[in-house]
């Protein structure tokens, strides 16, 4: 059996996991190994196969993990030859036949950017302190049962941090998994403290064992600036470098294209004023 890395743009996908009548990361695996003859036609699914997690529509990956019974010829770079330019696969490890890529995970990781300048010249002004205050206050093991939709396993142990990078807030959020819209809702109740919206009560109250519902509810910041940025488990992936330098230039290209799109909206922005 064997697992693989895969990165992908979530903006054209309605998710992760498979769906009738919906582009989704998933069934374009499924498509590319059919494409290669791993997947027999008729087949729903790889034998053996499970993936990390089901991201989110919109959400985008760094290290989702797939496994399955594959051939040993099935390297990074030859899944790439079938798969879109979306979704790239990069590195690879052989593991135990009984592996499953859902529950083996010890913890996954989730990276959110959170637009938050702290400059007075713009409409609001976000407080680093705040949001560092806020996100102390989520760490360790509490029942987020406010912080997701799930009615079961909201009791979770989290590791939560954030750094600024320019007008940025980057937020780390670490768990052994992670209920529905967990990480959303966590980024957008520490998106209103930072931002002055709220105060850092809010977040004890969130925390407590009533309900918080209404407008006092928290609801899930927006799906695109999220990443699943890694998965851990006890297994050695090896780099594929020529699949992962095909994942860099394909990440170069979007870099390219959403850099020149916000110049050209700034610009316009300006030539209004």
């Amino acid at each position: 059996m064997r697992a693989y890395r895969l990165a992908y743009d979530g903006r054209p996908f309605h998710g992760f996991q498979r769906q009738p009548d919906v582009p989704t990361v998933e069934e374009c695996v499924f498509d590319a190994l059919r494409d290669l003859g791993v997947l027999a036609e008729g087949a729903a699914k790889p034998e053996g196969y499970a993936a990390a997690g089901r991201t989110d529509a919109g959400v985008s990956a760094r290290a989702q993990t797939v496994a399955f019974e594959g051939p040993e010829w099935l390297s990074p770079r030859a899944f790439n030859s079938e798969l879109p330019v979306s979704v790239r696969a990069w590195a690879s490890a052989d593991v135990d036949s009984g592996f499953h890529a859902t529950h083996d995970a010890r913890s996954r990781e989730y990276v959110y950017f959170l637009y938050a300048p702290a400059d007075t010249r713009t409409d609001r002004m976000f407080d680093d302190d705040r949001a560092r205050e806020a996100l102390d206050r989520l760490s360790g093991e509490h029942d987020f049962h406010n912080l997701t939709p799930d009615e079961t396993g909201t009791v979770r142990d989290l590791e939560a941090s954030v750094e600024r990078d320019g007008a940025f807030l980057v937020v780390r959020l670490q768990a052994g998994g992670f209920a529905r819209q967990l990480v959303r809702r966590v980024v957008e109740l520490v998106r209103e403290v930072a931002g002055g919206e709220a105060d850092v009560a809010k977040v004890d109250r969130v925390l407590g064992s009533e309900s918080v519902e209404g407008p006092e509810g928290v609801a899930p910041a927006a799906a695109q600036p999220l990443v699943l940025w890694d998965v851990a488990y006890d297994a050695d992936f090896v780099v594929d470098e020529t699949a992962a330098e095909s994942a860099r230039a394909v990440w170069r290209q979007r870099h390219v294209e959403r850099a020149v799109g916000a110049r050209v909206a700034g610009a316009v922005r300006h030539g209004i004023e």
